[in-house]
């Protein structure tokens, strides 16, 4: 969460910095709240600096969409991505995003979603997204030998049991997290994950946790 202390003095207020507080009242307020006034307020400047760098509200609200896309979605499709030898470590790549703030905003995920109850438009960017991050964990599976029909299935099951953890809320302790993680795997492939696999992402979540 960003400071709300106003950024006075010389200090120089960038585009950047515009968006950065507008997603930390996207995630804590909602989308209402997402006003010129008050990030301009916040960040200590006249509201007139805003026109430097966006058209309009609705300029800067897309600029945090298309930030939405290349950040939590970027990395869930980098991640599926990754050069593995086994489905069980390529799932583990993945699940790097799941406990790595860095790397998935789920509070901000969560935020887009409430936003997009209540506009159209958002509604179809969520499910071409969700669509997109699908498609990626589908040709993951498929890189290992699944059939398309099962792994998207699988890819399916495997996504949406993240996003339904998130929407319920769930927090455990990071230690019991990962004692489920080699079942987790072995329902998401129907494998056994390799010792080294689960313990390089176990060790991976640690250092994340310690960042945060």
């Amino acid at each position: 969460m960003t400071d709300p202390t106003p950024l006075y003095g010389n200090t120089k207020v960038t585009r950047a910095d515009w968006l950065t507080v507008a997603m930390d009242l996207l995630v804590s307020e909602g989308v209402g709240e997402v006003k010129v006034l008050s990030i301009s307020e916040r960040l200590g400047v006249s509201r007139s600096s805003f026109y430097w760098y966006f058209k309009s509200r609705q300029d800067l609200l897309d600029a945090l969409l298309k930030r939405w896309e290349q950040t939590n979605t970027g990395q869930l499709v980098r991640h599926a991505e990754m050069p593995a030898a086994t489905i069980t470590e390529a799932v583990c790549n993945t699940a790097r995003c799941w406990v790595d703030t860095a790397l998935f905003n789920h509070k901000l995920d969560f935020a887009i979603r409430e936003w997009a109850r209540r506009d159209g438009a958002v509604r179809r960017v969520i499910d071409q997204t969700d669509a997109t991050r699908v498609d990626a964990f589908t040709a993951m599976f498929e890189r290992f030998g699944y059939g398309s029909d099962e792994a998207e299935v699988r890819a399916r099951v495997m996504y949406f049991m993240q996003v339904g953890y998130y929407a319920l809320e769930l927090s455990e302790p990071l230690a019991e997290r990962m004692k489920r993680v080699r079942n987790y795997v072995l329902s998401f492939t129907g494998q056994e994950a390799k010792d080294a696999e689960v313990n390089a992402l176990i060790a991976y979540a640690i250092q994340a946790q310690g960042r945060d």
